[in-house]
């Protein structure tokens, strides 16, 4: 059985001192809450035992794939993963007729995760909100959301895919987030299903940097946080050999299409029960902050999704007021 990609070499028969110029290993034990060790050899040794290097006999030294990918100071210097550098593209408008700004990543993924972010950040348009007279700045999508996909970008990316790395796209309306590969589990089953991916050590260690969750998908910290600041409901979806992950700006519920009302009510459904609750009128009304006095808006997005067969009643005989609702696969 061939070896999964994580643990082939990026760089074979390198002296220890060229092991160390070519991988941000300082960033390594920070992230893992190690102290640095003393000396070189207590570093390389360190590296081995998680196995992001190992002996290649003579006193050299290969560097794996997984060490490479997330500790590389210059992922250029590791011939094709500079492929697998994640792009950053922002358009002018909605499309993909004009580019405002495309950057590639150079650093490893662990090294470089928070410059990434806040790279991303930096380029996203914001808002300003007024409060107690005071007028701010906010970021038109969550930061925490941002986090989460672009690190399950990463990590469950199909890394034998040559050629191809995740991307990020910033448009006006949304922001796409794009990795090469199909997922493991359906794409509307992501909020609740056990995480599955290719690249368990990858995955592994990203976790244990605190670059991801222990648990989950963290596509539920996902679809809260949209929530939280009544945005439309994230979408996921393949696209020929990849899988797609897009944030929606703020849109008023009025101007919402019909195919965005239905996916927030059901990612509302999901998110309720997987805390163990259910969803009703008043939790709907709460979602997208609908007034108590209009609670028939609400009647009419739970209507439509029980149209489309996403959500389904609870209890079928319980009064109109009492009625709770569930995803259809539960």
């Amino acid at each position: 059985m061939p070896h999964p990609f994580e643990r082939l070499p990026a760089a074979e028969k390198l002296t220890g001192d060229e092991v160390l110029r070519l991988m941000d290993y300082p960033s390594y034990f920070d992230l893992v809450g190690r102290a640095l060790p003393d000396g070189h050899s207590a570093i390389l040794d360190a590296l081995a035992a998680d196995r992001l290097i190992e002996r290649a006999g003579g006193g050299h030294w290969n560097v794996l794939n997984v060490g490479a990918i997330l500790l590389a100071k210059q992922l250029s210097d590791f011939g094709r993963l500079q492929r697998k550098a994640v792009r950053v593209v922002v358009y002018k408008g909605k499309g993909r007729v004009e580019t405002l700004r495309e950057q590639m990543g150079a650093k490893g993924y662990a090294s470089g995760f928070e410059g990434l972010v806040g790279f991303i950040n930096n380029l996203l348009p914001v808002n300003e909100v007024i409060g107690r007279a005071l007028r701010k700045a906010v970021p038109v999508y969550p930061e925490l959301a941002i986090r989460e996909l672009v690190a399950n970008a990463l990590i469950h990316q199909d890394l034998s895919v040559s050629g191809s790395g995740p991307m990020v796209e910033i448009f006006d309306d949304r922001m796409e987030i794009t990795n090469p590969g199909v997922p493991l589990v359906d794409t509307s089953r992501m909020l609740d299903s056990p995480p599955r991916s290719r690249n368990e050590r990858l995955a592994s260690l990203m976790r244990r940097m605190g670059i991801c969750e222990e648990r989950g998908s963290g596509v539920d910290k996902v679809v809260f946080q949209t929530e939280f600041y009544q945005l439309p409901s994230p979408a996921f979806e393949v696209t020929g050999d990849s899988t797609r992950s897009t944030l929606f700006a703020p849109c008023a519920l009025t101007k919402m299409e019909q195919s965005d009302r239905v996916r927030a009510v059901y990612m509302h459904a999901c998110l309720r029960y997987v805390e163990r609750e259910f969803m009703t009128n008043t939790t709907l009304r709460e979602r997208f902050g609908i007034d108590a006095k209009i609670s028939a808006t609400a009647s009419r997005l739970i209507k439509e999704a029980l149209a489309a067969g996403v959500v389904r009643l609870q209890d079928p005989n319980a009064p109109p007021k009492t009625r709770r609702y569930l995803p259809h696969w539960a």
